[in-house]
């Protein structure tokens, strides 16, 4: 639900993000009537903009000599930059985990209001538990179990046999394909399908013209997401063909996602926008793939991998490291001179063989 109306105080902050105050230069020559800590805070904004009532961060140092022209009321800082802030630092071991817990105290967002909205429509029995808020045009599917404290905005589908856990989320126009299973903590933006039919089909070769040349393989598998997962806008994650697809806990997954039948994600794993991953691809424990990678079907890839954006990993990686493909950019007419070179490289791969191959026959005359 929706933080908006409350006001809080620079103290109550500081123990909700578990900082320590130091007042700057500046604080310490007028220190404020009843102390900091009852110091009141409207808002959170950036480092350039943030004005006295507002709370800001730092955890880049690049953005260091910021910190002297900032008219913000207290930054969040790491120890070693306390001293360059003019007005009140809030110490922490690590600013940004504790600037991400900061926002979610003033976020905007409008709850959906606990109860059933009365144009949602729900099953007999599908199960719904303590405080579940169900928005208008929901539809629940008989044989669902909706977890305590779970919000549904509008418009969401909850086919039959699905499990949701407790304290979940699912945006608007989310759907839950039959059978698949969220752990507690979860949260799906809007527009994203979960448990929707691989693309498995099987080509029939004796098709006639005008007849079907597809056979589709039923999808008999589901879908099983841990606890703790974030999924994106417009992210689809397919159902397995036999196997289940699977999500381990803390996973992180951008907007626009394809995530395709029987595919595994480790624990801790973050994943861009725009990725397509091919069935059966398993990603380790720990991994981070940039925006626009293709992972192609069948291989593996180790714990700890880095992918760089727009990378094609088309082979198995065994090792953990950062990874990357593909050429950076160049001026336009620098890079059609070198991709007129790639197609001549077999020409001149077989030039410097022929070449080699003439030296040696030299060297052995003399």
């Amino acid at each position: 639900m929706s933080t908006i109306d409350k006001r809080w105080t620079m103290g109550a902050i500081a123990a909700h993000i578990g900082a320590t105050i130091v007042p700057g230069a500046v604080a310490r020559r007028s220190p404020p009537a009843g102390g900091v800590e009852v110091l009141p805070v409207r808002g959170v904004a950036s480092l350039a903009n943030a004005d006295q009532t507002q709370i800001t961060f730092l955890s880049n140092k690049k953005y260091r000599q910021m910190l002297a022209d900032s008219s913000a009321l207290a930054v969040i800082v790491a120890p070693a930059y306390a001293d360059d802030v003019p007005f009140y630092a809030l110490v922490h071991n690590d600013p940004y985990a504790a600037f991400a817990a900061l926002t979610q105290l003033f976020e905007t967002r409008p709850g959906t209001p606990p109860g059933i909205d009365a144009s949602a429509v729900v099953a007999n029995d599908a199960l719904l538990g303590k405080d579940v808020c169900v928005g208008p045009g929901v539809v629940i599917h008989s044989g669902a179990a909706v977890g305590d404290s779970t919000e549904l905005a509008a418009n969401v589908v909850v086919e039959s046999g699905v499990r949701i856990g407790e304290r979940c989320y699912l945006g608007a126009g989310v759907t839950l394909c039959h059978a698949v299973e969220l752990g507690d903590d979860v949260r799906i933006q809007s527009g994203s399908v979960i448990g929707a039919e691989g693309f498995g089909y099987a080509p029939l070769r004796d098709a006639d013209e005008g007849s079907p040349h597809w056979r589709r393989i039923a999808q008999l598998g589901t879908v099983r997401i841990g606890d703790r997962v974030e999924i994106g806008a417009n992210t689809t994650v397919d159902r397995g063909a036999l196997d289940d697809t699977r999500i381990g806990n803390d996973v992180i997954i951008d907007n626009q996602v394809q995530v395709a039948h029987n595919v595994r994600i480790g624990s801790g794993t973050a994943i861009a926008g725009c990725v397509g991953i091919a069935g059966s691809a398993i990603i380790g424990r720990n991994c981070n793939i940039g925006g626009g990678v293709g992972i192609a079907g069948h291989l593996s890839i180790v714990d700890g991998v880095s992918v760089l954006g727009m990378s094609l990993v088309n082979r198995s990686i065994g090792e953990p490291g950062v990874y990357a493909s593909g050429s950076g950019l160049q001026e336009a007419s620098s890079w059609r001179k070198s991709a007129v070179r790639f197609t001549q490289l077999e020409s001149l791969n077989k030039r410097v063989k022929q070449l080699e191959q003439s030296l040696k026959g030299e060297q052995q005359d003399d």
